[in-house]
């Protein structure tokens, strides 16, 4: 029997037009192109300009889900990478933020309440610095990119390859 191959939710959350929040945003528009055809026929890519639980809710058991968005609460230009469930219980101290309104702790913990479980999958971060009206993105978001790319990529490579259960 033939195990069909993973597919994976790549979320991505921004806005292009709000300064270092449009990061993830430039950053999988660089990857996307450069990915073997047979990564790319397993993703899924939604544009979110903030995490909502629905993101998160309807995701298919044998789906493993990216979270990549530029954060606050970690030092700007520093790329976090982080399990689901480390990001749900991490988020209480010092920890990466979303720059937008419901914070991501308890966007996961209301999903995990409606599912019953987490997904499987990561979370990505990029930490901002600037987050005002404009594509200017900060010095140190900038001089990230290439680190945060290479992670971006990593993640969607490593959990295409991984079957989820």
């Amino acid at each position: 029997m033939t195990v069909p191959p993973p597919t994976v939710r790549l979320l991505v959350c921004g806005s292009a037009d709000r300064g270092d929040d449009g990061a993830a945003l430039a950053a999988v528009a660089r990857v996307l192109p450069a990915l073997d055809e047979h990564v790319r026929q397993r993703l899924e890519i939604r544009r979110c300009e903030q995490l909502d639980v629905t993101d998160l809710v309807d995701i298919p058991r044998g789906t493993a889900c990216l979270i990549l968005d530029t954060v606050v609460g970690v030092e700007p230009g520093e790329v976090v990478t982080l399990s689901l469930p480390e990001l749900a219980a991490h988020s209480r101290g010092v920890s990466p933020r979303s720059s937008h309104a419901l914070p991501i702790d308890q966007v996961l913990g209301i999903a995990e309440a409606l599912r019953g479980a987490l997904p499987d999958g990561r979370f990505i971060g990029l930490g901002g610095h600037w987050f005002g009206f404009g594509s200017v993105r900060s010095r140190a978001v900038r001089l990230a990119m290439p680190a945060y790319q290479c992670a971006v990529r990593e993640g969607i490579v490593a959990l295409a390859a991984v079957p989820v259960g």
